[in-house]
């Protein structure tokens, strides 16, 4: 294999996530007087952290949002996790080739540690990631499209950033560096530019890598 570290985004490449939270946000913000569809969502916020959720809609209205904005919509998206999240179709046979060839995996995810915490305890993904390979925007000052959560988890996983691969589905984290593949499940090549190559199926994967 060609890389020596594997770094996954979370939400949608590990948890099928992405229609629930989106759903949930575009909700939200329409009810506090934003109005956003789905669409809407996943071109704006897919793949962010929460700050830019705020940051957006104080740039296009000149209003906050209220300070217990992210504590209601956190507590409504693990409810939602808890009740019906999955893992995306495939990827634990990937975790399973990884381990078996001996390469480090980790994950890197612009969500908060209770979110990858809660949407890999219903999954059964805790089984595969433990404290010392999960790594959230939190950990570090800025979350993506700037490269410091990536770079912040080659440095914990030991790894020269040069030897590591992204898997990642959002234009932001595509835009974050390092050598990433793009999964189309539900995102679009062309949001993906600048992807070194784009896979739609987790069964697609380890060959990508080498494997």
């Amino acid at each position: 294999m060609r890389y020596d570290l594997v770094i996954f985004d979370n939400d949608g490449v590990l948890v099928d996530s992405e229609p629930i939270s989106n759903t949930l946000l575009a909700g939200y913000l329409t009810e506090l007087g934003h109005p956003t569809s789905y669409e809407d969502s996943l071109r704006d916020y897919m793949g962010s952290a929460m700050h830019r959720v705020h940051d957006l809609v104080e740039e296009r209205t000149g209003q906050r949002l209220p300070a217990d904005f992210d504590d209601v919509f956190h507590a409504r998206v693990f409810a939602a996790f808890r009740a019906e999240l999955e893992a995306v179709p495939g990827v634990e046979d990937v975790l399973k080739r990884l381990v078996a060839a001996g390469v480090p995996y980790c994950v890197a995810s612009s969500g908060s540690h209770e979110r990858i915490r809660v949407g890999h305890r219903k999954t059964g993904l805790d089984a595969w990631f433990r404290d010392e390979n999960v790594f959230s925007s939190e950990d570090v000052g800025r979350g993506k499209p700037a490269p410091d959560l990536f770079l912040h988890a080659a440095a914990r996983m030991g790894v020269e950033p040069g030897r590591c691969v992204v898997v990642e589905d959002s234009r932001l984290g595509v835009q974050a560096g390092m050598d990433v593949y793009g999964f189309t499940a539900m995102t679009p090549e062309e949001k993906l530019a600048g992807a070194r190559g784009f896979f739609r199926r987790m069964d697609e994967l380890p060959m990508i890598l080498g494997m």
